[in-house]
C-alpha cells in the first residue's frame, strides 16, 4: 500500500485553510452578533472582507508565479 504524501499534505491544507475561515466568519462575527449587536458584525463583516482582498492578491501572485516556474522548469 503506498502513500501519496504530496496528497495528504494538500488535502490537509485546505481542510485547515477552510476550517480557520469557519472558524473567523461563523465563531468570530457570531461572537460580535452575541455581544455587540446586528451593526457591529455587519462592520466585521466588511472588514473581514476588506482584509480577504489584499491577500487574495497576494495568493493569485504567488500561484502565478508558481505556475510561471513550473512552466519553465518543463522546457
Amino acid at each position: 500500500m503506498t502513500r501519496d504524501l504530496r496528497k495528504y499534505m494538500s488535502q490537509t491544507n485546505f481542510r485547515l485553510f477552510v476550517g480557520a475561515f469557519v472558524l473567523l466568519f461563523v465563531v468570530g462575527l457570531g461572537l460580535i452578533w452575541l455581544i455587540y449587536g446586528l451593526p457591529a458584525a455587519i462592520t466585521g463583516f466588511l472588514c473581514l472582507l476588506g482584509s480577504l482582498v489584499p491577500i487574495g492578491l497576494i495568493a493569485l501572485f504567488m500561484l502565478g508565479l508558481d505556475w510561471i516556474v513550473k512552466r519553465a522548469n518543463r522546457d
